[in-house]
């Protein structure tokens, strides 16, 4: 607990976003970018799923080497700004491995167990249900392993769900909340996983967005490039035997669009209430909105 609040007061900067400007028509989502590359829009499709491939046994690790454990901080307030209930239906995109899911999960259930304790069992009628989607087969086969071994294997309030975060299968009006968490700056095109972000979310359900970002303060920037363009890769071969895929990670956080042009594009697919929090000094933001 102390660490996480050392974290959230040391760390961390929320912005109200207020728009600045008139229109975002020129930001685009790198839709043929692949890291620094330029590739077609079908070939970054496959590039990517290449990459997750190829990192999925592994993905978990790496990300407690490179953040030094953070993403576990990180995920953990991210959650926390969901504010979960019992009964709730919620979709996690590019959620594979399962991490955010079984917070969620693991936060409704001790909201539940009180609630038992406390005599209020009628509030515990409807069924929980925590959607786990992702375009890669082997980070959901990861995920599903890892529930297993949580006991949660059999859980009908966990349901697995192979898709594209920019067609995704649900039915409109559907969730009461939505998030992604280091997926978006993968997709081919941004602006369609926002409004399919959108178009599924209930009238007051919450999107929330947690990617790697742009550092601000000068002198940690370059720190951070340092670490990000020689450590990373290096870990990345060392770890996984996987150079190549750890370089393209690295790359395509630079390509990813600053925080307050992100924050446009959420404003622009229709949410309302747009903010974002800055984490690290902009290591990592966690971007918020609301469908009103």
């Amino acid at each position: 607990m102390a660490m996480r609040r050392s974290l959230r007061n040391l760390c961390s900067l929320k912005r109200n976003f207020s728009p600045m400007l008139s229109s975002t028509s020129f930001l685009h989502s790198h839709a043929t970018s692949f890291g620094f590359k330029e590739v077609s829009e079908d070939e970054k499709g496959k590039l990517v799923g290449n990459v997750f491939s190829s990192v999925a046994s592994n993905y978990d690790l790496m990300n407690d080497l490179m953040s030094a454990g953070l993403h576990r901080l990180w995920k953990d307030r991210l959650v926390n700004e969901l504010h979960p209930f019992p009964g709730m239906k919620h979709l996690d995109v590019a959620g594979g491995t399962g991490d955010v899911a079984f917070r969620i999960l693991e936060n409704i259930n001790n909201i539940s167990r009180r609630a038992l304790q406390e005599g209020f069992e009628d509030q515990l009628k409807a069924e929980t249900q925590v959607y786990v989607c992702d375009i890669n087969p082997k980070m959901l086969n990861v995920g599903k392993k890892r529930a297993a071994e949580r006991g949660l294997g059999e859980s009908r309030s966990l349901i697995w769900i192979e898709g594209d975060a920019e067609a995704l299968s649900f039915e409109d009006g559907s969730m009461d909340g939505y998030t992604i968490a280091f997926g978006i700056r993968n997709v081919t095109h941004i602006e369609k996983a926002l409004a399919e972000a959108y178009r599924v979310l209930k009238r007051g359900g919450r999107f929330l967005c947690l990617e790697l970002s742009h550092v601000e303060i000068p002198v940690f920037k370059e720190l951070y490039d340092y670490y990000s363009f020689s450590v990373i890769p290096t870990v990345g071969q060392v770890v996984a035997n996987d150079r190549e895929s750890y370089k393209y990670l690295v790359e395509s956080i630079r390509k990813f669009p600053p925080q307050e042009k992100f924050a446009l594009m959420i404003k622009d697919a229709g949410f309302k209430k747009v903010e974002y929090e800055n984490l690290v000094g902009g290591v990592v933001a966690i971007h918020s909105g609301l469908k009103l």
